[in-house]
């Protein structure tokens, strides 16, 4: 059976003291769930998906997108954490932009 790595506190920390390096994300938030750490904004009873990272290994991270009509894509990206997000806000930042 695969091994699963669960998210720790420390790291949805890591996350946050690192989006706050940029502007503009303010409104994005951090949930850590078994193997995943999703990037989230909204109220949280609608929320806004916008990605999310799921520990594959002790440091790597795989990258996934929300889909259109509900459920994630699992990219080919991975890396360690904060090279991800940093990622992520590079080259995809549309998927961190505040949704009206």
């Amino acid at each position: 059976m695969a091994r699963t790595f669960s998210v720790e506190e420390h790291h949805t920390e890591e996350v946050l003291e690192h989006l706050a390096e940029y502007e503009g994300l303010e409104h994005v938030r951090a949930r850590r769930r078994a193997d995943l750490l999703t990037l989230e904004s909204g109220p949280k009873d609608d929320v806004v998906p916008h990605t999310r990272f799921r520990r594959v290994g002790v440091h790597k991270w795989q990258i996934e997108m929300p889909l259109m009509g509900g459920g994630w894509d699992r990219t080919s990206l991975r890396g360690q954490l904060v090279d991800s997000v940093d990622l992520v806000v590079t080259q995809f930042p549309w998927m961190l932009a505040p949704r009206q």
